[in-house]
């Protein structure tokens, strides 16, 4: 045994791997992604990127109804779409363990809410563990699988982006040796959920529900530290940390498992104080549920439902004062969040914007195409959400507006969720159309595989969808592939689709500048001929972070060690104002 440094993400890839897991699936989401990736170093447990999180879910809910233990991941959005399979698996319950990781992102530092999936634990009656460090992260995913198998439920994993990315001194385990063999074994009356079996089966789970309540009152996870006996805190997770920074002296009721709470615990530990905090991050879970009990408690009243808790807001919120705090602030110039230089879908955005589209976006790193410049995306919402949105409002509006709507969505997005939209916009007869940016890799969330790309998460080739067929087989008569780089045929190809009063795919194809393997033609950066440029501006609208612009001359300039190449600027000058280096790098 030894001690490590590792983050939140690779300590639960290490529990897994100690808990004798065989099975890890997972749809790629930040702040959960880099547990998949590490998982693929322990060569015993299959590990795989799935086309979404539901069909994770139910990968892992096989192995685990072959006896087998599985891991889940994903990302708090992501439990939205894994919803329908996970309420029926609290009712079977399991054969091996099942453990379903949730990376809550409190602040929204990569996401498009602020859910709470505390509740989640609540509304589908699975338990829920919240570790507080790296060490508790590889503890209460070997726990988590435990907890499956004794009370035959599923188990959520809660992190935050601060536990699954924040490193601290883990000591490692071993994987067992006796892991028991998977072999089928027919159950229907458990696995079958009619409704005469479900019926029988929800008797279970609320019984489950108490005897876990009951159970948790006597674990370790849950547990009191001791301070001055005067100020009694309930807290849970990283918030926990901020709790023992901000308030040393303060008796803590720590709590492991947050769902279901152990109630006599909580009411033992609250007799004793006449000042009672719940300090929780988000949602006022524990703290209803505690005054629930009859308990009073200050909680939400004093501190914000918005945003992630740090040690400043809780003294601010609690004490109304500042802690002081070591300022590392530094006076740096701004940095908007922008698209790669070289990206592929850059023109897309600059000819959609001169078309005039009402742009229903998606989820992915094609969403900053709202930014300026390219200002050109007027909606986005969820995961596949882009083409379902472009049918609807075209629902509502004449022929001559039904032509402006355009539904972007990015390769590994359209898969996830994006193919039942399509279908559902040739069987209605929308007229609006569908651009798919597909970049052969699931970019935002680091350039993981997925079926477009022809890799799978061991980086062995796999088969590659072909998007032209998948689209022409769901009904779309009028599918287009184009690269995207070529800027003329990008422009009239927009035109001519929008202009059509049928559902028509354009299919944009050219692999993300940051893939090496699929970029293996060599590209010369270019540079600005001040003598031709004009000054006009245009290159500027389209917001490439290699082009910049010379105030005193007037000018544009490109930064040659971040240009690409792909001479989308070129095209857009009126001038010829963009040249290649030739034989010069």
């Amino acid at each position: 045994m030894k001690k490590v440094l590792l983050s939140g993400n690779e300590a639960i890839a290490r529990g897994t791997y100690e808990a004798g897991a065989l099975v890890a699936c997972a749809y790629p989401g930040t702040p959960s992604t880099e547990i998949l990736e590490n998982i693929t170093q322990y060569e015993d447990i299959n590990s795989s990127w799935a086309p979404n999180e539901k069909v994770a879910l139910e990968v892992g809910i096989g192995a685990c109804f072959g006896g087998a233990r599985a891991l889940v991941t994903m990302k708090h959005v992501g439990v939205n779409v894994a919803a329908d399979p996970l309420f029926t698996l609290s009712y079977t319950g399991v054969r091996g363990g099942l453990v379903l990781v949730t990376a809550d992102d409190p602040e929204l530092h990569s996401s498009q809410n602020e859910q709470d999936n505390r509740n989640f634990a609540k509304f589908a009656k699975v338990p829920m563990l919240e570790p507080a460090d790296s060490q508790e992260a590889l503890d209460f995913t070997r726990l988590a699988f435990e907890i499956s198998e004794k009370f035959d439920t599923p188990v959520f994993l809660r992190t935050t982006t601060r536990i699954s990315h924040s490193k601290s001194v883990v000591l490692l385990g071993e994987r067992p040796t006796d892991i028991p063999e998977p072999k089928l074994e027919r159950n229907p009356a458990k696995l079958v959920m009619l409704p005469g079996n479900a019926r029988k089966r929800h008797v279970i789970v609320e019984q489950r529900t108490l005897d876990l309540e009951k159970w948790a009152c006597q674990q370790p996870f849950n547990r009191v530290d001791k301070g001055a006996g005067k100020v009694g805190v309930i807290t849970s997770g990283v918030s926990y940390q901020y709790v023992k920074e901000t308030m040393p002296d303060a008796d803590i009721l720590k709590l492991g498992l947050v769902y279901p709470l152990p109630k006599q615990m909580i009411r033992d530990f609250a007799a004793d104080y006449e000042t009672l905090y719940v300090i929780e991050e988000l949602d006022p879970f524990i703290e209803e549920q505690v005054r629930a009990m009859g308990i009073e408690v200050t909680g939400k009243d004093k501190l914000s439902i918005c945003g992630e808790l740090t040690p400043g807001r809780l003294q601010q919120g609690l004490f109304d004062k500042d802690l002081a705090e070591e300022d590392i602030s530094e006076d740096l110039p701004q940095r908007p969040p922008n698209m790669c230089p070289g990206c592929p879908h850059r023109g897309v955005f600059m000819e959609l914007n001169r078309a005039k589209a009402y742009v229903t976006g998606d989820i992915g790193c094609y969403t900053l195409g709202f930014m300026p410049p390219l200002s050109a995306m007027d909606t986005c919402i969820c995961m596949g959400a882009s083409i379902g949105n472009a049918t609807g409002i075209s629902k509502v509006l004449s022929e001559e507006e039904q032509r402006k709507v355009v539904a972007v969505i990015g390769d590994s997005t359209f898969l996830h969720t994006g193919i039942n939209g399509l279908l559902d916009m040739v069987y209605n007869q929308s007229a609006a159309t569908v651009i798919i940016l597909d970049n052969r890799i699931t970019a935002m969330t680091g350039r993981q595989e997925n079926p477009t790309s022809g890799y799978a998460l061991n980086e062995k080739e796999a088969p590659r969808v072909d998007m032209e067929q998948l689209c022409r087989a769901v009904g779309v008569k009028h599918v287009k592939v184009i690269d995207p780089y070529n800027i003329s045929l990008t422009r009239k190809t927009i035109r001519e689709e929008m202009a059509r009063p049928e559902t028509s795919v354009i299919i944009t194809s050219r692999p993300c500048m940051l893939v090496p393997r699929d970029n293996l033609e060599r590209r010369t950066p270019l540079f600005v001929d001040h003598d031709k440029c004009t000054g006009c501006k245009a290159c500027l609208r389209l917001g490439c972070p290699a082009i910049t612009w010379d105030a005193e001359k007037k000018k544009s300039n490109i930064d040659k060690i971040i240009c690409t190449g792909c001479k989308v600027c070129q095209q857009t000058c009126g001038f010829d104002a963009f040249q290649e280096y030739g034989d010069k790098s």
